[in-house]
């Protein structure tokens, strides 16, 4: 079960053609997706008497899928598809000779190049999303979610086909939420991002974290109080989260830069580009039980990215570094403010791939 049927399994008990209930998920004639970012199955476990509102519904897990981050996760439950054929393969990845940041839609390094008319999100992500399939089916799709994202890159290229309602903070949020689904069979996809950004400074489960955990609770519970008859609230995430005790720095290392042409993704999953074979012989010894080093061919042929598309193939990099326990491969000088970050997601651990699927019927 994974993040990619969760939104078919909903659109399905609104009627839209072809899409299946895989995950049995109850229908309803007006649903709520609150996609809380950062939001671990793991964490929420442990943490559980910080939000006793979400802790109490009926739920499950699902597998948020590889690489477990962001703009991956959001692709996932826009298009109903995994990472190897929606082609989103990781917060940065190489498209042709560029470098896209996934979340900015900008040159990774360089947020102020923008990339949204050289690299076409329609184009990156070729793929119809849900949304667009709903709305076509006669469903009322909207989504709600902050103000910048409106007509991000990544809005368009795995989000597009609703309308955007922006937000601005918890109460238009939940405000905006409840008015998307007054009518028959319609659907919003409503995204809160904070749980993701204190984790990353502070780290998860840090008090500060536990805090802005239990107003994501209070959020929840205020749109599950004013969802109106025969609808559904659902509560999912896209990751969760690690806190990296053991840092490599990558600009810091020669060793591992020998034979690197390019290097994307993330301090928790790293995408080598190669000019020598060797490499992958290099970082494995470096690295040894701090993480997986693979060929990309062996990543898909372990189904790591599920089916692979010849579109997401050489975005992947010749070799794979999937970090484990609570390693990170960081790049102080390229990337000061990513590696000056205390919390971190992206690889292949139970604390990253899970997350919640939390059902409220009203």
């Amino acid at each position: 079960m994974t993040i990619a049927e969760v939104v078919p399994s909903l659109l399905s008990g609104l009627d839209v053609p072809g899409a299946d209930n895989t995950l049995d998920l109850p229908s309803a004639r007006r649903v709520v997706l609150l996609l809380v970012d950062g939001l671990g199955h793991e964490l929420l476990r442990s943490h559980a008497e910080h939000a006793p509102f979400l802790a109490g519904l009926g739920g499950r897990d699902v597998d948020a899928g590889f690489p477990s981050t962001t703009a991956t996760s959001l692709a996932s439950i826009g298009t109903g598809l995994l990472a190897g054929e929606h082609g989103i393969v990781g917060v940065s990845f190489s498209v042709g000779d560029e470098v896209l940041n996934a979340l900015t839609w900008t040159r990774a390094g360089d947020r102020h190049h923008d990339l949204r008319k050289t690299l076409v999100p329609e184009v990156v992500q070729p793929h119809p999303t849900l949304f667009e399939r709903a709305a076509a089916a006669g469903v009322a799709v909207s989504t709600v979610a902050p103000l910048t994202q409106r007509t991000s890159g990544l809005t368009r290229a795995v989000l597009r086909g609703s309308w955007f309602r922006g937000a601005a903070g918890f109460g238009d949020l939940a405000l905006g939420a409840v008015a998307a689904v007054q009518q028959d069979r319609s659907f919003c996809y409503a995204y809160h991002a904070d749980l993701d950004m204190i984790g990353h400074i502070y780290g998860p489960g840090s008090d500060e974290w536990l805090l802005q955990l239990e107003f994501v609770d209070a959020l929840a519970a205020r749109i599950a109080s004013r969802m109106p008859a025969d609808s559904l609230l659902v509560v999912t995430a896209d990751h969760g989260m690690i806190t990296a005790d053991d840092r490599i720095d990558f600009d810091t290392e020669p060793l591992l830069w020998q034979g690197v042409r390019t290097i994307t993704g993330e301090p928790r999953v790293r995408y080598l580009h190669t000019e020598s074979d060797e490499v992958l012989s290099v970082w494995r010894d470096f690295l040894g039980d701090r993480a997986d080093v693979v060929r990309r061919e062996e990543a898909v042929e372990l189904g790591w990215f599920g089916p692979v598309s010849p579109l997401a193939l050489d975005r992947i990099g010749n070799v794979v570094v999937a970090m484990k326990n609570s390693a990170v491969v960081v790049r102080g000088q390229a990337e000061p403010v990513f590696s000056a970050m205390n919390g971190f997601h992206g690889s292949r651990t139970r604390q990253e791939l899970a997350i919640p699927l939390l059902v409220h019927a009203s």
